[in-house]
Order: structure tokens, then C-alpha cells, then sequence
């Protein structure tokens, strides 16, 4: 299992990324103190997404982070309500995932299911 993925976020960006992840069900934890200053953290069960704060952040152009969403249509229709255009892929495993970007620039796979393992 992914234990984290950092991304590097503006400051002026955190508390929009914040609610975008909460739509994923994610909840804001306390980074360790020496860390603090320079980064916000989210988590979700054992996974952490890191947000690095950066005045000049770098968003890969095709990696992205794969969540898998307990309610897969329930989750989409928040993303979509909270104006987050979200773009349907084609199904892997028979299952349907599609694409959405943070408000920090970072796609995110969201998935109906976790690939077979």
C-alpha cells in the first residue's frame, strides 16, 4: 500500500486543495514539527497526501495520485458540484474511473475499484 504522495502547492491554494480532498474523504492531520512550516497533510485510512508549499510549484504533466472512492458516483457528483470538471476514462478491470485536477494543478485518478492485485 502507498503510505504518501507529496504535491507541491501555493500557499494561497491550500485551503481549496483542503476541500477538494475532503471530497475524497479526506481529513486534514498534523504533519510532524519539524515539517509544520513548510507542508500540510491530509489522510485517508493509512494513505497521506503531503502538500508541500512552494511559492513556484511543479505539477507532472501525466503522474497523478489514484484514489479508489467508496461511493464512486456519489464522489463524482460532489467533485462536479464543487465545480471540479471531472473527465470519464475508459473502463481497466470492468470497472469505470475517470480524471479530475485539484485546484493546485494535480490530476487525480478516481477509481470505482482497486486494480487486481
Amino acid at each position: 500500500m502507498l503510505q504518501h504522495v507529496a504535491h507541491e502547492t501555493r500557499p494561497g491554494d491550500v485551503d481549496a486543495v483542503l476541500s477538494f480532498w475532503s471530497l475524497l474523504g479526506f481529513e486534514r492531520v498534523e504533519p510532524p514539527p519539524t515539517l509544520r512550516e513548510r507542508s500540510v497533510w491530509v489522510a485517508r485510512g493509512a494513505t497521506q497526501i503531503h502538500l508541500l508549499l512552494t511559492d513556484d510549484p511543479v505539477v507532472p504533466p501525466f503522474g497523478h495520485a489514484a484514489v479508489v472512492a467508496d461511493d464512486y458516483d456519489a464522489t463524482l457528483a460532489a467533485l462536479r458540484g464543487a465545480g471540479h470538471p471531472v473527465e470519464s476514462h475508459a473502463e481497466h478491470w470492468g470497472a469505470p474511473r475517470a480524471f479530475v485536477t485539484d485546484p493546485s494543478g494535480h490530476r487525480v485518478e478516481v477509481m470505482s475499484v482497486a486494480p487486481p492485485g
